[in-house]
């Protein structure tokens, strides 16, 4: 696949945002030109995924983190929707409630997590923690500072209890976003999707880049890496993520399980009830 090296987050690189196109867009020119192969990446994933759920060895967790707008939720309707929702979870992290703030940062997230054979994605996730806190100053330094160890460890321990995780970090540049938001404000059918946030959180575009760029430097691992996404281009992020989740999946080696009853009998079973009628 030929974005997953070029927007792989290398563990224990330095990242500048500023340094990288959010208007990136690959080979393809146009929307049109690309649905092809966005279409064609979508119908291998499916066929993956019903082998993921039956064999029940492997796990995958794919992580969405971006600013307001950048296409956390465009991700899940046009790159998740190529998977089966029997075996598909898609969690959505907002304001901890009372009861998941009496806990450790991880409690709330850890039950969220994949079991085998089951693919999750987490629309925000754990990293809030180390977002939002660290630009509103929800917790010390010295509290929100140690969170990026123990993200490393919790995924760890899900990559080695068989969990693959994928990280896709949506970058689009404020030029965009401001774009993006006058469509909802024109278009009365997304009117609920605007909040006084949208605007406030915007003052706030340089803090949110440090945050990133620190999550992006400290917590990509060879066990989960972070991808930056350029996400300008919506048709452009849906290809990519698309493309790196079928890769993904294609390294697993999935395999159907052996049948759990004997072909022949149930064959023979099956040709007297023909029979029968």
């Amino acid at each position: 696949m030929e974005y997953r090296e070029r927007l792989i987050v290398k563990p224990g690189s330095s990242v500048k945002l500023a340094d990288i196109d959010p208007g990136f867009h690959g080979r393809h020119e146009t929307h049109e030109k690309a649905t092809p192969e966005l279409e064609e990446t979508l119908a291998k994933i499916a066929p993956l995924q019903e082998l993921l759920y039956a064999e029940k060895k492997h796990a995958l967790l794919v992580v969405l983190q971006g600013i307001d707008a950048a296409g956390k939720d465009g991700v899940c309707w046009h790159v998740i929707r190529a998977m089966n929702p029997q075996g598909t979870t898609v969690t959505g992290f907002k304001q901890p409630t009372a009861e998941e703030r009496a806990h450790d940062f991880l409690w709330r997230v850890h039950k969220h997590v994949p079991g085998l054979g089951q693919a999750a994605v987490f629309n925000r996730s754990h990293y809030e923690d180390v977002l939002v806190v660290r630009v509103h100053n929800l917790a010390p330094k010295k509290v929100w500072e140690t969170r990026y160890d123990a993200i490393n460890e919790f995924e760890r321990q899900l990559s080695e209890s068989g969990v693959t995780i994928l990280k896709f970090f949506l970058y689009i540049s404020k030029e965009e976003q401001l774009k993006r938001f006058k469509v909802r404000l024109d278009d009365p059918a997304r009117h609920w999707k605007i909040s006084d946030s949208d605007y406030s959180e915007r003052e706030l575009w340089g803090d949110y880049t440090k945050a990133y760029e620190a999550m992006l430097e400290r917590c990509s691992t060879s066990h989960a890496p972070w991808y930056v996404l350029p996400s300008n281009h919506k048709w452009f992020r849906n290809l990519a993520a698309s493309q790196i989740i079928l890769e993904t999946l294609q390294n697993m080696k999935l395999k159907a399980p052996k049948p759990s009853v004997d072909i022949d009998v149930i064959r023979q079973k099956y040709l007297k009830a023909a029979e029968d009628g």
